[in-house]
């Protein structure tokens, strides 16, 4: 889905805190795209880096399939902004309600762009839903034998 495509509009480490009992942040390499956020382990990324230099038969590298991907239309919010020491602290939650603590260096500014990117995200999908229900409605609309409609560029009501 994300992996696929999309230009990259941000990209480096953030850091993620894990699911598990201890909560350890974790180190992430992070690529934000106009549909979402991919989130790999950094030594994916590195070893991805590597990739490009060496022939193709050296590509293959057992887990490298673990990436999560955050996609606008399950986001919810970013919440929780908080600055502490040299870190900003954020929530990203998610349509279910999941929640998915991130930590990075307050000079990045990964919690200001992801929250736009979602809320352009956001508003180009209503823009779409509105155009879809406009050309719905438009097709609906049969004009009564005799009469002009307004989109045919004369009074509604006016006679030929």
């Amino acid at each position: 889905m994300l992996e696929s495509g999309g230009k990259v509009l941000k990209e480096g480490l953030m850091e993620k805190r894990s699911d598990g009992l201890l909560q350890l942040w974790k180190k992430k390499h992070c690529v934000l795209t106009e549909e979402g956020l991919l989130l790999r382990p950094p030594k994916q990324h590195d070893l991805q880096q590597q990739q490009q230099q060496q022939p193709p038969q050296q590509l293959r590298e057992p887990g490298c399939s673990r990436v999560k991907e955050l996609h606008f239309s399950n986001m919810k919010t970013v919440d929780c902004v908080e600055r502490k020491g040299k870190y900003v602290y954020f929530t990203v939650v998610m349509s279910e309600g999941k929640e998915i603590d991130f930590r990075c260096p307050q000079d990045e500014g990964w919690n200001a762009e992801i929250t736009l990117r979602m809320v352009q995200y956001k508003n180009r999908q209503a823009i779409l839903a509105v155009r879809s229900t406009r050309q719905k409605q438009q097709l609906l609309v049969v004009p009564l034998p005799g009469h002009r409609t307004a989109a045919a560029g004369g009074n509604a009501h006016a006679l030929p």
